[in-house]
């Protein structure tokens, strides 16, 4: 192999890679915020013993779980300005797409994390005269989260590097970027390269504290 890597001009084209970083963040943070708020309300509503409220979003779930990201955000930006007459801005459309997406993996986190909350917990709240919203609040979600919160993260690492796939609909994240860097300067090897240590410099990190908590939870509980 005679190929000869050049770093030159992807110092020159730091600049829109950067830019496209901040996109991809944008949409992971906002993405997140969705996924983890949404997340848990969809939680309570499937575990609702009235299957009205609890079949339709069941499904929801398993819409999100059992078709490709990819094939979700596609049909976001093409099929929702069709079919609703609804036109909504790349950015936002992925926010949607990506945090819809978590909110459903989320949910199963923080379902499993509510069902093993103790049952005396509960009988606690009732002894006290609570409301099951301040059961809620103030009982089940601080214990659901702490109990779910490895997989939480995980799953935030995760949309992080599926903000990768809105590429393929024009929105101008690190991705996008690299892809045009690349076409420009003929030097795909070390865009793409770049573009990898990046999102592992940043999922990496993150990925050490997800197995800090697991270890620190499992200290604690031993």
């Amino acid at each position: 192999m005679n190929y000869q890597f050049d770093l030159f001009f992807i110092a020159n084209g730091l600049w829109p890679l950067l830019k496209g970083l901040v996109v991809t963040l944008q949409l992971t943070v906002a993405a997140n915020i969705i996924g983890l708020t949404l997340g848990f309300v969809i939680a309570l509503l499937v575990m609702s013993p009235n299957p009205i409220l609890r079949w339709p979003f069941t499904l929801f779930i398993e819409f999100f779980r059992c078709t490709p990201a990819l094939v979700q955000i596609v049909w976001f930006f093409y099929c929702i300005p069709i079919i609703f007459d609804v036109y909504i801005d790349a950015l936002t459309m992925g926010i949607l797409a990506i945090g819809l997406n978590l909110a459903a993996f989320n949910a199963e986190a923080y379902r499993a994390a509510i069902q093993g909350v103790q049952s005396n917990q509960y009988d606690a709240t009732i002894a006290l005269g609570l409301s099951p919203f301040q059961r809620t609040v103030y009982v089940v979600l601080p214990q659901a989260f702490r109990s779910a919160l490895p997989v939480l993260v995980a799953n935030g690492i995760g949309a992080f590097q599926q903000t990768a796939l809105v590429a393929i609909v024009a929105l101008q994240d690190l991705m996008y970027m690299g892809k045009i860097l690349a076409t420009d300067t003929y030097r795909p090897i070390e865009v793409f390269t770049v573009i990898a240590l990046i999102y592992f410099a940043i999922s990496f990190p993150i990925s050490q504290l997800v197995e800090y908590i697991e270890r620190r939870g499992k200290a604690e509980n031993s």
